[in-house]
């Protein structure tokens, strides 16, 4: 049930970023012009738009290594000086480390290609 709400509660503050409800332009007439057919419809570039969605799915990752480093940071705190519990925190510790900089380093890939991408495709 915890882990439900969490990730209901991470996804509810994801969703409104991805909503993109910006105005493009005159809408006067809008609806008749797609009745007619004349409808201008905007084009998206689409290495762009590869781009802004591996955005987004790396930063929901980096809100959930950030979310598990803070897990483990408050297990140690709770440890009471138990060994195994202190022990168990360090290994979420380190394993929301180790995910922090693979999501990090992934991001840093994608940057690159996606700027080899736009200088072939110029």
């Amino acid at each position: 049930m915890k882990k439900l709400i969490l990730i209901s509660s991470l996804v509810s503050l994801i969703l409104p970023a991805v909503a993109f409800a910006q105005e493009t332009g005159n809408w006067n007439g809008w609806m008749g012009n797609l009745i007619n057919g004349t409808a201008i419809v905007p084009q998206a570039d689409l290495v762009k738009l590869i781009f802004t969605i591996i955005q987004y799915v790396l930063a929901f990752l980096g809100v959930v290594a950030v979310v598990v480093i803070l897990i483990g940071g408050f297990m140690w705190m709770t440890a009471g000086g138990n060994e195994e519990k202190v022990g168990k925190a360090k290994k979420t510790l380190i394993q929301g480390l180790i995910g922090l900089v693979i999501i990090l380093l992934a991001y840093a890939i994608a940057a690159f290609v996606i700027a080899q991408l736009k200088i072939f495709s110029s």
